[in-house]
Formats: C-alpha cells, structure tokens, sequence
C-alpha cells in the first residue's frame, strides 16, 4: 500500500537567515502560526504549541536543525496519535529570495490518509501564505481567518 505524503513549497522575499528565525523562534511565529509555545526550537527538545483557533496542546519534538537551512520535527498534526516527521528546507535563490520546501510524512493510503492529506495540504499552504505576507507585508493574515479564531494583537 503507497504511503501519502505532503509536498509544498513557496518563495518569499527575504534571506534564508530571516525566514529560519521566524521559524525556530516563537515569538515570530505568534504573529503567523500558532498563538503560544513553550520555547524556541532547539534540537532534540519537545515544545508545546498551542494554535489560536483550538483549545489543544500538540507536542513537537524537535528533530534536526541546520542553521538558516533545515528544521525538523515530530508531531501528531491530525490528532490521531501518530507521529509524522514535518521537513522544512530553506533554498537561498539569489540576494533576498529564499524557497521554503515543507514536506509532511506519512500516512497510509486510506480513508484516515486521505482526510489527513488534505487538511495538511490545505494547513501548510495556508502557513506559507501567512508566513509570506507576514514576512514581506507585516500582514497578519491568520488573525480573523478562522471561525474560532482568537488570535492576539
């Protein structure tokens, strides 16, 4: 049975450098991603993170770093206690370009797969997108974008 397995990529308007801190460091990521974490992703550590639009607490284990390149991690992301290994490479293209690539994996090809396929899809577009306008506008697209939202600020 073929496993299934999350590809994604987008291109923003900064350095390499830039994008890694506001990827490893949650007082960044407040303003894009989740709402709170325990601390800054240090490699081998497990953080606690907390998203603005659900009361649950979701584990990340920290996997790799390699600085201004390459973050990985652990974490149960559809709520069905298994672990999958979320890839996020940094690609410096030229001056202030950098491709950010997330690859999220895996699942099995069923019902469950499927259904974890496309929220996660549709999850990580959505965090390029507000890591994009956050990172080049200052735009705090997340805010107001879900029904139970309760984003800060």
């Amino acid at each position: 049975m073929e496993q299934l397995e999350i590809k994604t990529g987008l291109q923003v308007l900064k350095p390499a450098s830039v994008i890694y801190e506001s990827i490893v460091d949650p007082d960044i990521m407040k303003n894009y991603f989740i709402s709170q974490s325990t601390g800054k992703m240090v490699q081998g550590e497990t953080l606690i993170w907390k998203f603005p639009e659900m009361d649950i607490e979701f584990p990340v284990t920290v996997s790799k770093m390699e600085k201004d390149k390459y973050v990985s991690y652990f974490w149960d992301g559809a709520m069905d206690g298994e672990q999958t290994l979320v890839e996020i490479t940094l690609e410096q293209i030229e001056g202030n370009i950098t491709f950010i690539r997330i690859t999220e994996k895996s699942k099995a090809n069923n019902d469950a797969g499927i259904k974890w396929l496309k929220n996660n899809t549709e999850g990580w577009a959505n965090f390029l997108a507000c890591l994009k306008a956050w990172m080049e506008y200052g735009v705090r697209l997340r805010k107001g974008a879900f029904k139970l939202s309760e984003m800060p600020g």
